[in-house]
C-alpha cells in the first residue's frame, strides 16, 4: 500500500487533506481553499446586499465571522463542494430520500466523503477494493466489500454525514496498480494519538531501563552473577583462613616442640652425667611399658624363671622405673605448659 497517497493530519486542515486523499495527490494547499472561501463570503454579502446596504439584516451579515472557514484551518461543505467542481465532481447525500430512492449499492460507486462536526475524511475505492484514507490514522485502512455498508451505516449512527461523490476521478498509480493486484492487510492501522501514546510508553519504559542499570554502575549485571560472585569472594576469603590457620597451629606445634625438648634437657634429671634427650625419653618409656607388661603376665604366688635378684637390687629396679614414670609426668606437664604460654605469647602479638 505504498503507492497510496495517505495525508496524516496537520493543524486542523482535514478538509484539505480528505480533497488530496480523495484525488491521490497534493491538489489543494490552505491557501487555495482559503481563496474559495473568500469568493463564496463575497457571493453571500452580495446577495445580503441587495435586500440594502442599510438593512438590520446586512449589517448582522457584516458583523458575523465568516462561515465558510477560520482560522484553525477549517472549511465549510460549500468549499469543498465547490473546490470539487472544478474536477467536474459533485457531492450527493448519502441519505437523502433522492439518492435512496435509486437504491444503489454502496460497493458499486466509487468513493465517499464523511463528515462529523469539523472532521472530513474520504473513504475510496482503489482498484477493486476499498480503502478508508482518515488522516487521522497512520496509514490507509483495509476496507473488505461486505464490511463497507455496515461500516458506512455504523458512521451514520454516530452521526456523521456521509456524501457520494459524483464524477470521474483523476487517473492515479495506486488505482492502476491495484487494479492488477490485490493487497492484505496484516494489522490495522492506529489512531495518531494511539501511536504517538505507545511510544510515549515506550520512552518511558526506556528510561526506566536506564534507571535500573544507572543503580547497577552501568554494569548492567544480574542478581544471579552478583550472587555467584559474593559466593565465590566468600570461599576465596575461607580459604585464605583456612590457610593461616594451618600456618598458625604448624608454627605453634614447632615452638611447643622446642619448648617441650629444652626443658626436658634443663629440668629432667641427670642419669650417667649427660642430659635425657626425647630419643632416650621415649626408649626409657617403652622399657618401662614392657616391664609393666612381663609383670601383668606372671601370676602372683609362682616362682619366675628370670634369674634371681637380691632386694637391694629390686628394690634399685623399682626406684628407676618409678624415676623414669616421674620424669615422663614431668615432661608431659611442662610440654602443655609451653604450649599454653607460647599460644598466649602469639595472643598478645
Amino acid at each position: 500500500m505504498e503507492s497510496i497517497f495517505h495525508e496524516k493530519q496537520e493543524g486542523s486542515l482535514c478538509a484539505q487533506h480528505c480533497l488530496n486523499n480523495l484525488l491521490q495527490g497534493e491538489y489543494f494547499s490552505p491557501v487555495e481553499l482559503s481563496s474559495i472561501a473568500h469568493q463564496l463570503d463575497e457571493e453571500e454579502r452580495m446577495r445580503m446586499a441587495e435586500g440594502g446596504v442599510t438593512s438590520e439584516d446586512y449589517r448582522t451579515f457584516l458583523q458575523q465571522p465568516s462561515g465558510n472557514m477560520d482560522d484553525s484551518g477549517f472549511f465549510s461543505i460549500q468549499v469543498i463542494s465547490n473546490a470539487l467542481k472544478v474536477w467536474g465532481l459533485e457531492l450527493i447525500l448519502f441519505n437523502s430520500p433522492e439518492y435512496q430512492r435509486l437504491r444503489i449499492d454502496p460497493i458499486n460507486e466509487r468513493s465517499f466523503i464523511c463528515n462529523y462536526k469539523e472532521h472530513w475524511f474520504t473513504v475510496r475505492k482503489l482498484g477493486k477494493q476499498w480503502f478508508n484514507l482518515n488522516s487521522l490514522l497512520t496509514g490507509p485502512e483495509l476496507i473488505s466489500d461486505t464490511y463497507l455498508a455496515l461500516f458506512l451505516a455504523q458512521l451514520q449512527q454516530e452521526g456523521y454525514s456521509i456524501f457520494v461523490v459524483k464524477g470521474d476521478l483523476p487517473d492515479c498509480e495506486a488505482d492502476q496498480l491495484l487494479q492488477m493486484v490485490r493487497v492484505q492487510q496484516m494489522h490495522r492501522p492506529k489512531l495518531i494519538g494511539e501511536e504517538l501514546a505507545q511510544l510515549k510508553e515506550q520512552r518511558v519504559q526506556k528510561t526506566d531501563l536506564e534507571h535500573v542499570l544507572e543503580a547497577h554502575d552501568g554494569s548492567g549485571m544480574l542478581d544471579a552473577d552478583e550472587e555467584d560472585l559474593q559466593r565465590a569472594l566468600a570461599l576465596s576469603r575461607q580459604e585464605i583462613d583456612l590457610e593461616d590457620e594451618e600456618a598458625d597451629l604448624r608454627r605453634a606445634i614447632q615452638l611447643s616442640m622446642q619448648g617441650t625438648s629444652r626443658n626436658i634437657c634443663q629440668d629432667s634429671p641427670q642419669t650417667s652425667g649427660t642430659h635425657l634427650t626425647s630419643e632416650e625419653l621415649r626408649k626409657r618409656r617403652e622399657a618401662y611399658f614392657e616391664k609393666q607388661q612381663q609383670q601383668q603376665q606372671d601370676p602372683p604366688g609362682h616362682p619366675c624363671e628370670k634369674p634371681n635378684t637380691s632386694s637391694g637390687a629390686l628394690d634399685s629396679d623399682l626406684g628407676d622405673a618409678m624415676s623414669e614414670e616421674d620424669m615422663l609426668q614431668a615432661a608431659v606437664t611442662m610440654s602443655l605448659e609451653t604450649v599454653r604460654s607460647n599460644f598466649k605469647t602469639e595472643g598478645k602479638k
